[in-house]
Parts: C-alpha cells; sequence; structure tokens
C-alpha cells in the first residue's frame, strides 16, 4: 500500500518535516545517506518535483524505505538536504568573487566580480547532479520556502559585513537593501539561464552592470541629530 494519499482542500498549509530523522554515525550509514542523497537527484532530473516520491527513491537506491524512513521522514526533507547542499556550493562562489578590496575598488572592480559570481554559480548548478530541479524546488515548494530564504539571508548578512567595512560612510540600512536584492537578481537570472536558451556571458554582462551601477548611488549616513546639537552647544 503507498504511503502517499489524497488529502481533502484545507486553508491550512501542510506542514512537513524537512529534518533528518538521524545523523549517520558509521562510515556504512554515511554511505547509505550519501547513496539515497544520489538516487534522488537522479530521480528529480528524470522526474520532475511533482512526480519525485520516496518510493522512486528506493527503488533507484535499491532500498526499503524502512530503510530510507531511518534517515528521511518524507521526500521534503529529501529536497531540503539537496537544496542545502546546493545553496551552500552556490554561496561558496560568493566568498570566491565577493572581498573587501573588490567593493572597496567601486564599479570597475565590482562589475566583473558580479559577472563572476553568477557565471560561477550557474555551472555549480549546472554541474550538480540534479542542480536545476533542486533550485526551482528550493522555490516552487512552498515547504522549502524557509529554507531558501535563510540561506539567501546568509549570504546578505556576510555581504553587509563586507559593505560595511568597505563604505564605512555609506548608510547601512540602504547597503542592506541593496545586499538582499542583488543576491535575489543573481539567483534569478540564474534560474534565467536554465529556462531559456541565452548566452550566460551576456546575461552575466548585462546584470553585472546593472547591479554594480547602484554602487554609485548608496546615499552617505545621516550623522544623528543628537549628536550634532551637542557639538553644537559645546561649540
Amino acid at each position: 500500500m503507498t504511503r502517499n494519499v489524497t488529502a481533502k482542500p484545507s486553508r491550512r498549509r501542510t506542514q512537513h518535516s524537512l529534518e533528518p530523522k538521524a545523523q549517520p554515525v558509521q562510515q556504512r550509514a554515511a554511505d547509505t545517506l550519501e547513496r539515497i542523497l544520489e538516487a534522488a537527484a537522479q530521480t528529480l532530473s528524470d522526474v520532475g518535483i511533482e512526480r519525485l516520491s520516496t518510493n522512486l527513491v528506493c527503488e533507484r537506491a535499491g532500498l526499503t524505505p524502512p530503510a530510507l524512513y531511518r534517515y528521511f521522514p518524507n521526500k521534503y526533507a529529501l529536497l531540503s538536504e539537496l537544496g542545502q547542499r546546493l545553496m551552500q556550493r552556490q554561496n561558496e562562489c560568493v566568498g570566491r568573487w565577493m572581498t573587501e578590496e573588490v567593493l572597496a575598488g567601486g564599479v570597475a572592480t565590482l562589475e566583473p566580480a558580479l559577472a563572476g559570481v553568477l557565471l560561477d554559480t550557474y555551472e555549480v548548478t549546472r554541474e550538480t547532479e540534479g542542480g536545476v530541479w533542486i533550485m526551482r524546488a528550493m522555490r516552487a515548494v512552498p515547504a522549502l520556502q524557509e529554507v531558501r530564504l535563510a540561506s539567501h539571508t546568509a549570504v546578505t548578512e556576510a555581504q553587509m559585513k563586507l559593505l560595511v567595512r568597505a563604505l564605512p560612510g555609506a548608510d547601512k540600512p540602504e547597503l542592506r537593501l541593496a545586499s538582499r536584492v542583488v543576491v535575489e537578481l543573481v539567483y534569478a537570472a540564474v534560474e534565467m539561464l536554465f529556462d531559456e536558451a541565452m548566452d550566460a556571458k551576456a546575461v552575466a554582462r548585462v546584470v553585472a552592470g546593472m547591479l554594480s551601477s547602484h554602487l554609485e548611488r548608496v546615499p552617505k549616513a545621516q550623522p544623528a541629530r543628537g549628536r550634532r546639537k551637542g557639538a553644537a552647544e559645546g561649540a
């Protein structure tokens, strides 16, 4: 009997557990977990998000359902783990290109760095087993929304710290907003490259040019009124 049942429409969104049930301790268990994830990525590539099921993953991995459920309670936990791993690889691309020196160098250094981030992110996703489908699942499946947002928020905060050091006089709220928008737009451009037959380098050039130009328009931080008043009174 299959575990999947059709639920009646409800106003409340079903909450799926995304946490693995167990972390492998022994090498054999770790190998089994990796075998499950590899089979899940391959199955996802073959059948897509909607048709992915734990039964299909078990069949490809040569495991029984109880063996899979020892680690993952449902297909959403599988997708969550695959998504976190992919996004970690994608986020490492940002760290390789975006440095304090790049950000402090203005448009001349920021524009090629942003293009590099986009192209590297695209290549990492393309080279990852099931990468494009994993990325799509992170956006299409409501249960996985927080996984995607948590990753993007972490990248935003890391870039924000670099920007504050590189541009100490800039308005911090504006820097945070710009960082968050850049993260979303870069990932959106990567998704577009998988959806349409486009020249990746040309897309990277246009996106990088648009985003880097905003750096010159970031306003300066406004001095606190209380400090100015106190300084005037002490003059």
